[in-house]
């Protein structure tokens, strides 16, 4: 829909009036279009809706220098991007455009990236997971992927808006007209919850939604499902945190990945003679994910305060292992349910980058005939032959700024602004206190 596709423009253009008809029946007045910079970070620029054909023709303005800021919003430089130059052109995904049941008047649409004379962007994230996932279609291959979202409530005074223990009903019970409105929100959005409950530390909690059938579609969706998280609270006169570590001591926020392979309508975790039922091509992607999980927490697990969270035996996956149903394995084999669990990726994470990135790796281990070690029963705090993860974000650029594949995959203009920024971030909190980077990133999040 709409003449960078080479389709006439003003067909394009009368759909998109159409479409922004259709819009205006909704109440919607106004469009926010996002993008995921490289730290993590969702930025957003918006325009009335009255103006949609224009943008989906023509598109937004935005400076490629966003692809180089930090999380505190310094901006950096790489080889190829940092400073004044340059401008990129947003384009609205007209499959995407979503009425935002929080915010009235507001619909929500992913944004893709182009140059000014239409060619895709070199740095743009979401074109990174689309072309991942087109590799592995290549090979006949597909995926369905979900996230779990975690998050910590509080009051403006800094207070918990919940006394209950735990995964605690009282929970529920105290904020049963937030819970309610939470998962309508999200329902008339079009997102399906498969569960929503209170989670281990103070005021936190976590929502589930239904995988997505592709990878560009999950990191849709986890947007999505952040803001909408977001907005609910700060009607609620709550904020919402999705930072690793809200403290250095307690448990933190995950962002779980959840991912099935499928083949020909083939559901390749589902192999009944297979072990474990993981069909051989299912077990080389995963056996290429686990062992590229060091560079893959460079994008997973990409903020100084990700370490905080990737402790031992907190069910944060700090160790490269994989487990049948074992929520201290970094990699957790779901049999029941049909698919596996990346258990150490946060929500520091840009989705996209993260969503490319294990399909890379996949892939990867695929080529290779990759094969997975024996599964890791009980804490492996307690297995000396079980290898930690990182203990650090200096530690897991190390292994980023290793991994070939990855670089090549990813291209350069994206490969080195990723590594500028983990870089950047590193130095920042370089010999800081743990409570300390807690404090700083606890709301950029």
């Amino acid at each position: 829909m709409g003449a960078r596709d080479g389709s006439d423009g003003r067909d394009a253009r009368g759909e998109w009036r159409i479409r922004a008809a259709e819009l205006a029946d909704r109440g919607v007045r106004n469009i926010a279009l996002t993008t995921v910079d490289n730290a993590g970070i969702c930025r957003a620029k918006t325009f009335p809706l009255a103006r949609l054909a224009e943008v989906a023709e023509r598109g937004v303005g935005l400076s490629p220098c966003f692809d180089v800021y930090t999380s505190a919003d310094r901006m950096v430089s790489s080889p190829h991007l940092g400073g004044p130059d340059g401008d990129l052109r947003l384009f609205p995904d007209p499959e995407r455009i979503v009425p935002l049941a929080a915010q009235p008047g507001w619909a929500w649409s992913p944004a893709d990236r182009h140059e000014q004379d239409g060619r895709r962007y070199a740095g743009d994230q979401r074109d990174f997971a689309r072309r991942a996932a087109a590799r592995a279609a290549g090979l006949g291959l597909r995926f369905t992927m979900g996230f779990e979202t975690e998050w910590i409530l509080r009051r403006p005074d800094g207070s918990s808006p919940t006394t209950g223990p735990a995964y605690g009903m009282t929970r529920i019970v105290e904020l049963a007209d937030y819970g309610r409105d939470l998962l309508q929100a999200l329902a008339e959005q079009g997102l399906r919850v498969l569960q929503f409950h209170p989670e281990y530390a103070p005021g936190q909690f976590e929502v589930s939604t239904a995988p997505a059938d592709g990878p560009v579609a999950a990191a849709d969706d986890l947007v999505l499902v952040r803001e909408t998280v977001r907005a609910v609270s700060a009607r609620h006169g709550l904020r919402a945190s999705f930072a690793p570590a809200f403290h250095a001591a307690e448990v933190g926020n995950g962002c779980h990945l959840h991912l099935g392979l499928h083949r020909e309508g083939t559901d390749l975790h589902r192999d009944p003679t297979a072990r474990h039922g993981l069909a051989p091509q299912a077990a080389a992607f995963l056996a290429g994910v686990l062992d590229r999980l060091p560079a893959l927490l460079a994008l997973g697990a990409p903020s100084p305060a990700s370490y905080l969270r990737l402790q031992p035996s907190r069910w944060a996956g700090a160790h490269r292992c994989w487990g049948v149903e074992n929520r201290e394995a970094a990699l957790r084999l779901v049999p029941g349910e049909g698919h596996a669990e990346l258990k150490c990726f946060d929500a520091a994470a840009n989705p996209y980058l993260l969503v490319g990135a294990v399909i890379t790796a996949g892939l990867a281990g695929i080529a290779e005939g990759a094969q997975l070690p024996d599964p890791v029963t009980g804490d492996p705090v307690a297995r000396p032959d079980v290898p930690r993860l990182p203990t650090s974000l200096d530690e897991t650029v190390e292994h980023f700024a290793a991994a070939g594949e990855l670089r090549e995959a990813m291209g350069e203009v994206l490969y080195g602004a990723v590594l500028a920024v983990r870089r950047a971030e590193a130095e920042d909190f370089a010999g800081s206190e743990p409570e300390r980077i807690a404090a700083e990133t606890r709301w950029r999040y």
